[in-house]
Protein backbone atom coordinates (compact mmCIF):
# COMPACT_ATOMS: atom_id res chain seq x y z
CA UNK A 1 0.00 0.00 0.00
CA UNK A 2 1.38 3.41 -1.02
CA UNK A 3 1.87 6.27 1.41
CA UNK A 4 -0.21 8.62 -0.73
CA UNK A 5 -1.69 9.32 -4.13
CA UNK A 6 -1.31 12.59 -5.99
CA UNK A 7 -2.90 14.12 -9.05
CA UNK A 8 -0.42 14.64 -11.89
CA UNK A 9 -1.09 16.39 -15.19
CA UNK A 10 0.73 14.13 -17.64
CA UNK A 11 0.09 16.18 -20.77
CA UNK A 12 -2.32 18.84 -21.96
CA UNK A 13 -5.83 17.77 -20.90
CA UNK A 14 -4.79 14.42 -19.44
CA UNK A 15 -4.19 13.59 -15.77
CA UNK A 16 -3.75 10.52 -13.62
CA UNK A 17 -3.37 9.57 -9.97
CA UNK A 18 0.17 8.50 -9.12
CA UNK A 19 1.44 6.57 -6.13
CA UNK A 20 3.67 8.71 -3.90
CA UNK A 21 6.21 7.59 -1.31
CA UNK A 22 6.41 9.82 1.74
CA UNK A 23 9.69 9.70 3.70
CA UNK A 24 9.58 9.80 7.51
CA UNK A 25 8.93 13.30 8.78
CA UNK A 26 11.86 15.31 10.10
CA UNK A 27 11.91 17.84 12.93
CA UNK A 28 9.88 20.86 11.94
CA UNK A 29 7.59 18.85 9.67
CA UNK A 30 4.11 17.28 9.91
CA UNK A 31 2.19 14.70 7.95
CA UNK A 32 -1.28 15.84 6.90
CA UNK A 33 -4.13 13.57 5.87
CA UNK A 34 -6.22 15.41 3.29
CA UNK A 35 -9.93 15.99 3.80
CA UNK A 36 -10.67 18.44 0.98
CA UNK A 37 -8.74 20.45 -1.54
CA UNK A 38 -10.05 23.15 -3.85
CA UNK A 39 -9.72 23.55 -7.60
CA UNK A 40 -9.12 27.09 -8.80
CA UNK A 41 -10.72 26.56 -12.23
CA UNK A 42 -9.20 29.46 -14.17
CA UNK A 43 -5.61 28.97 -13.05
CA UNK A 44 -5.71 25.19 -13.09
CA UNK A 45 -7.23 25.16 -16.58
CA UNK A 46 -4.26 27.20 -17.83
CA UNK A 47 -1.80 24.84 -16.10
CA UNK A 48 -3.54 21.64 -17.26
CA UNK A 49 -3.77 22.95 -20.83
CA UNK A 50 -0.06 23.75 -21.00
CA UNK A 51 -0.59 27.50 -21.41
CA UNK A 52 1.84 28.83 -18.80
CA UNK A 53 4.28 31.25 -20.51
CA UNK A 54 7.83 29.94 -20.21
CA UNK A 55 9.19 33.33 -19.17
CA UNK A 56 7.14 33.36 -15.93
CA UNK A 57 7.18 29.63 -15.18
CA UNK A 58 9.47 30.00 -12.16
CA UNK A 59 7.44 32.89 -10.76
CA UNK A 60 4.20 30.88 -11.02
CA UNK A 61 5.49 27.80 -9.21
CA UNK A 62 3.49 26.95 -6.09
CA UNK A 63 4.72 25.56 -2.76
CA UNK A 64 5.24 21.78 -2.93
CA UNK A 65 4.62 21.74 -6.68
CA UNK A 66 6.55 18.97 -8.42
CA UNK A 67 7.53 18.55 -12.04
CA UNK A 68 7.31 21.45 -14.48
CA UNK A 69 4.67 23.35 -16.43
CA UNK A 70 6.05 21.64 -19.54
CA UNK A 71 4.59 18.38 -18.06
CA UNK A 72 4.27 16.28 -16.13
CA UNK A 73 3.31 18.54 -13.23
CA UNK A 74 1.72 18.20 -9.79
CA UNK A 75 -0.14 21.43 -9.07
CA UNK A 76 -2.68 23.00 -6.71
CA UNK A 77 -2.68 25.43 -3.80
CA UNK A 78 -5.52 24.92 -1.34
CA UNK A 79 -5.61 21.73 0.72
CA UNK A 80 -7.30 21.16 4.08
CA UNK A 81 -6.64 18.18 6.30
CA UNK A 82 -5.76 16.93 9.77
CA UNK A 83 -2.27 16.53 11.15
CA UNK A 84 -1.66 12.80 11.53
CA UNK A 85 2.00 12.92 12.58
CA UNK A 86 4.12 15.63 14.14
CA UNK A 87 4.48 17.47 17.43
CA UNK A 88 1.82 16.65 20.02
CA UNK A 89 0.63 20.27 19.91
CA UNK A 90 -0.29 19.84 16.22
CA UNK A 91 -1.62 16.29 16.01
CA UNK A 92 -5.32 16.20 15.22
CA UNK A 93 -5.47 19.89 14.28
CA UNK A 94 -7.42 20.93 11.20
CA UNK A 95 -5.05 22.85 8.93
CA UNK A 96 -4.89 24.62 5.58
CA UNK A 97 -1.78 24.47 3.43
CA UNK A 98 -0.79 25.59 -0.08
CA UNK A 99 -0.27 22.13 -1.59
CA UNK A 100 -1.23 20.22 -4.74
CA UNK A 101 -4.07 17.69 -4.75
CA UNK A 102 -2.75 14.73 -2.75
CA UNK A 103 -4.25 12.29 -0.26
CA UNK A 104 -1.44 12.67 2.32
CA UNK A 105 1.53 15.00 2.37
CA UNK A 106 4.56 16.01 4.40
CA UNK A 107 4.69 19.76 5.00
CA UNK A 108 6.75 22.17 7.05
CA UNK A 109 5.02 23.24 10.26
CA UNK A 110 5.65 26.86 9.36
CA UNK A 111 3.55 26.43 6.20
CA UNK A 112 0.47 25.19 8.09
CA UNK A 113 -2.40 27.51 8.93
CA UNK A 114 -4.58 26.22 11.75
CA UNK A 115 -8.28 26.41 10.87
CA UNK A 116 -10.54 27.79 13.63
CA UNK A 117 -12.89 25.25 15.19
CA UNK A 118 -15.98 27.05 13.89
CA UNK A 119 -14.85 26.90 10.24
CA UNK A 120 -15.66 23.67 8.43
CA UNK A 121 -13.00 21.81 6.45
CA UNK A 122 -14.85 22.37 3.18
CA UNK A 123 -15.34 26.09 3.80
CA UNK A 124 -11.65 26.42 4.71
CA UNK A 125 -10.69 25.42 1.15
CA UNK A 126 -11.88 28.88 0.08
CA UNK A 127 -9.02 30.50 2.00
CA UNK A 128 -6.64 30.82 -0.96
CA UNK A 129 -9.20 32.41 -3.28
CA UNK A 130 -10.57 34.63 -0.51
CA UNK A 131 -7.04 35.99 0.01
CA UNK A 132 -7.06 36.89 -3.69
CA UNK A 133 -10.39 38.70 -3.33
CA UNK A 134 -9.29 40.62 -0.24
CA UNK A 135 -6.08 41.72 -1.96
CA UNK A 136 -8.08 42.92 -4.98
CA UNK A 137 -10.25 45.13 -2.76
CA UNK A 138 -7.12 46.54 -1.14
CA UNK A 139 -5.60 47.26 -4.55
CA UNK A 140 -8.78 49.01 -5.68
CA UNK A 141 -8.86 51.33 -2.63
CA UNK A 142 -12.64 51.28 -2.86
CA UNK A 143 -14.47 53.50 -0.37
CA UNK A 144 -17.99 53.65 1.04
CA UNK A 145 -20.72 54.56 -1.43
CA UNK A 146 -18.86 53.78 -4.66
CA UNK A 147 -20.31 51.84 -7.60
CA UNK A 148 -18.44 48.63 -8.42
CA UNK A 149 -18.56 46.24 -11.36
CA UNK A 150 -17.39 42.62 -11.21
CA UNK A 151 -16.79 41.05 -14.62
CA UNK A 152 -16.98 37.27 -14.42
CA UNK A 153 -18.89 35.25 -11.83
CA UNK A 154 -16.38 32.49 -11.19
CA UNK A 155 -15.12 31.69 -7.72
CA UNK A 156 -12.85 34.74 -7.42
CA UNK A 157 -15.41 37.11 -8.94
CA UNK A 158 -18.11 35.79 -6.63
CA UNK A 159 -15.93 36.31 -3.56
CA UNK A 160 -15.04 39.84 -4.67
CA UNK A 161 -18.77 40.55 -5.08
CA UNK A 162 -19.49 39.09 -1.64
CA UNK A 163 -16.91 41.31 0.04
CA UNK A 164 -18.04 44.41 -1.87
CA UNK A 165 -21.65 43.80 -0.86
CA UNK A 166 -20.65 44.12 2.79
CA UNK A 167 -19.15 47.58 2.41
CA UNK A 168 -21.34 50.55 3.46
CA UNK A 169 -23.24 52.00 0.54
CA UNK A 170 -21.29 50.15 -2.15
CA UNK A 171 -23.45 49.18 -5.12
CA UNK A 172 -22.34 46.01 -6.91
CA UNK A 173 -23.22 44.79 -10.39
CA UNK A 174 -22.03 41.44 -11.76
CA UNK A 175 -21.60 40.97 -15.51
CA UNK A 176 -21.27 37.54 -17.09
CA UNK A 177 -22.06 36.44 -20.64
CA UNK A 178 -23.14 32.99 -19.43
CA UNK A 179 -26.86 33.03 -18.55
CA UNK A 180 -26.35 30.16 -16.09
CA UNK A 181 -23.75 32.20 -14.23
CA UNK A 182 -26.15 35.16 -14.12
CA UNK A 183 -28.86 32.91 -12.65
CA UNK A 184 -26.37 31.67 -10.05
CA UNK A 185 -25.32 35.23 -9.19
CA UNK A 186 -28.95 36.24 -8.73
CA UNK A 187 -29.55 33.27 -6.43
CA UNK A 188 -26.61 34.39 -4.32
CA UNK A 189 -28.14 37.84 -3.99
CA UNK A 190 -26.31 39.89 -6.60
CA UNK A 191 -27.54 42.12 -9.44
CA UNK A 192 -26.52 40.13 -12.54
CA UNK A 193 -26.31 41.64 -16.03
CA UNK A 194 -25.13 40.63 -19.49
CA UNK A 195 -23.49 44.05 -20.03
CA UNK A 196 -22.46 47.02 -17.83
CA UNK A 197 -25.25 49.55 -17.33
CA UNK A 198 -23.62 52.76 -16.05
CA UNK A 199 -20.40 54.54 -15.18
CA UNK A 200 -18.65 52.73 -12.35
CA UNK A 201 -16.03 54.00 -9.94
CA UNK A 202 -14.12 50.73 -10.07
CA UNK A 203 -14.30 47.56 -12.17
CA UNK A 204 -12.80 44.17 -11.33
CA UNK A 205 -11.85 41.83 -14.17
CA UNK A 206 -12.27 38.22 -13.06
CA UNK A 207 -13.73 36.35 -16.03
CA UNK A 208 -10.52 34.97 -17.47
CA UNK A 209 -11.49 36.43 -20.85
CA UNK A 210 -9.07 38.66 -22.79
CA UNK A 211 -12.00 40.95 -23.64
CA UNK A 212 -12.68 41.86 -20.02
CA UNK A 213 -9.95 44.51 -19.88
CA UNK A 214 -11.56 46.64 -22.58
CA UNK A 215 -15.02 46.05 -21.11
CA UNK A 216 -13.79 47.27 -17.74
CA UNK A 217 -12.05 50.34 -19.19
CA UNK A 218 -15.21 51.34 -21.05
CA UNK A 219 -17.41 50.72 -17.99
CA UNK A 220 -15.67 53.03 -15.51
CA UNK A 221 -16.18 56.78 -15.55
CA UNK A 222 -13.62 59.57 -15.44
CA UNK A 223 -10.79 58.80 -13.03
CA UNK A 224 -12.20 55.28 -12.71
CA UNK A 225 -10.02 52.34 -11.70
CA UNK A 226 -9.73 48.94 -13.35
CA UNK A 227 -8.35 46.08 -11.27
CA UNK A 228 -7.34 43.07 -13.32
CA UNK A 229 -7.38 39.74 -11.43
CA UNK A 230 -7.44 37.25 -14.30
CA UNK A 231 -4.30 35.40 -15.27
CA UNK A 232 -4.56 34.94 -19.05
CA UNK A 233 -1.52 32.73 -19.51
CA UNK A 234 -0.49 32.88 -23.17
CA UNK A 235 -3.64 34.62 -24.40
CA UNK A 236 -3.33 38.21 -25.57
CA UNK A 237 -5.66 41.04 -24.62
CA UNK A 238 -6.04 43.91 -27.07
CA UNK A 239 -7.06 47.22 -25.52
CA UNK A 240 -7.74 50.66 -26.98
CA UNK A 241 -5.96 53.39 -25.05
CA UNK A 242 -6.76 56.30 -27.34
CA UNK A 243 -10.39 56.81 -26.36
CA UNK A 244 -11.91 57.34 -22.95
CA UNK A 245 -9.00 55.65 -21.20
CA UNK A 246 -6.67 58.57 -21.92
CA UNK A 247 -9.14 61.46 -21.88
CA UNK A 248 -10.85 60.13 -18.75
CA UNK A 249 -7.58 59.63 -16.85
CA UNK A 250 -8.54 56.05 -16.06
CA UNK A 251 -6.14 53.66 -14.35
CA UNK A 252 -5.42 49.97 -14.93
CA UNK A 253 -3.68 47.85 -12.31
CA UNK A 254 -2.94 44.17 -11.82
CA UNK A 255 -3.81 42.55 -8.51
CA UNK A 256 -1.82 39.51 -7.46
CA UNK A 257 -2.23 37.68 -4.17
CA UNK A 258 1.47 37.02 -3.56
CA UNK A 259 2.03 40.69 -2.62
CA UNK A 260 0.59 42.91 0.10
CA UNK A 261 -0.12 46.35 -1.44
CA UNK A 262 2.73 48.79 -0.63
CA UNK A 263 0.51 51.24 1.25
CA UNK A 264 -0.40 48.48 3.76
CA UNK A 265 2.97 46.80 4.27
CA UNK A 266 3.85 48.89 7.28
CA UNK A 267 1.02 47.30 9.26
CA UNK A 268 -0.05 44.18 7.36
CA UNK A 269 1.76 40.94 6.64
CA UNK A 270 0.66 37.52 5.36
CA UNK A 271 -0.11 36.27 8.88
CA UNK A 272 -2.47 39.14 9.60
CA UNK A 273 -4.18 38.65 6.23
CA UNK A 274 -4.62 34.95 7.06
CA UNK A 275 -6.32 35.83 10.35
CA UNK A 276 -8.70 38.09 8.45
CA UNK A 277 -9.49 35.32 5.94
CA UNK A 278 -10.45 32.78 8.57
CA UNK A 279 -12.38 35.37 10.56
CA UNK A 280 -14.52 36.00 7.48
CA UNK A 281 -14.91 32.27 6.76
CA UNK A 282 -16.70 31.83 10.07
CA UNK A 283 -19.79 33.05 8.19
CA UNK A 284 -21.70 30.08 6.73
CA UNK A 285 -22.78 32.23 3.76
CA UNK A 286 -19.49 31.32 2.10
CA UNK A 287 -20.68 27.73 1.76
CA UNK A 288 -22.95 28.99 -1.02
CA UNK A 289 -19.84 29.71 -3.07
CA UNK A 290 -19.01 25.99 -3.17
CA UNK A 291 -21.15 24.56 -5.94
CA UNK A 292 -19.59 21.20 -6.80
CA UNK A 293 -17.71 18.41 -5.06
CA UNK A 294 -15.62 15.86 -6.96
CA UNK A 295 -14.25 12.63 -5.49
CA UNK A 296 -10.47 12.51 -5.62
CA UNK A 297 -10.68 9.28 -7.62
CA UNK A 298 -12.62 11.14 -10.33
CA UNK A 299 -10.14 14.00 -10.70
CA UNK A 300 -8.50 12.73 -13.93
CA UNK A 301 -11.88 12.89 -15.67
CA UNK A 302 -12.59 16.30 -14.13
CA UNK A 303 -9.30 17.68 -15.48
CA UNK A 304 -10.37 16.57 -18.94
CA UNK A 305 -13.70 18.38 -18.50
CA UNK A 306 -11.93 21.47 -17.18
CA UNK A 307 -9.62 21.71 -20.18
CA UNK A 308 -12.62 21.29 -22.48
CA UNK A 309 -14.03 24.49 -21.02
CA UNK A 310 -16.54 23.24 -18.44
CA UNK A 311 -17.26 25.99 -15.87
CA UNK A 312 -20.78 25.40 -14.60
CA UNK A 313 -20.30 26.68 -11.06
CA UNK A 314 -18.03 28.44 -8.61
CA UNK A 315 -15.62 26.67 -6.26
CA UNK A 316 -15.01 22.98 -6.86
CA UNK A 317 -13.88 20.96 -3.86
CA UNK A 318 -12.09 17.64 -4.04
CA UNK A 319 -13.22 15.09 -1.43
CA UNK A 320 -10.78 12.43 -0.23
CA UNK A 321 -12.34 9.05 0.52
CA UNK A 322 -10.76 8.64 3.96
CA UNK A 323 -11.99 12.04 5.08
CA UNK A 324 -13.45 12.83 8.46
CA UNK A 325 -14.44 16.21 9.86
Amino acid sequence: MSDARALWIEESGRAELREEHLPPIDDGWCRVEAIYSAVSPGTERIVASGRVPAEIAEIMRCPYMDGSFAFPVKYGYSLVGRVAEGPSSMRGRLVHVLHPHQSRCNVRIGDLRVVPEDVSAERATLASNLETAITALWDSRIVAGERALVIGFGIVGSLVARLLSRMPGVEVDVVDLDPLKRILATRLGFAALDAPRRDYDVAFGASGSPDEVQTAIDAVGDEGRVIELSWLGMRESRVLLGGSFHSGRKSLAASQVSHIPPFLRGRWDYERRTRLVFSLLRDPVFERHITRTVAFEDMPQFVEELCAGSSDGLSVTVRYNHHHV
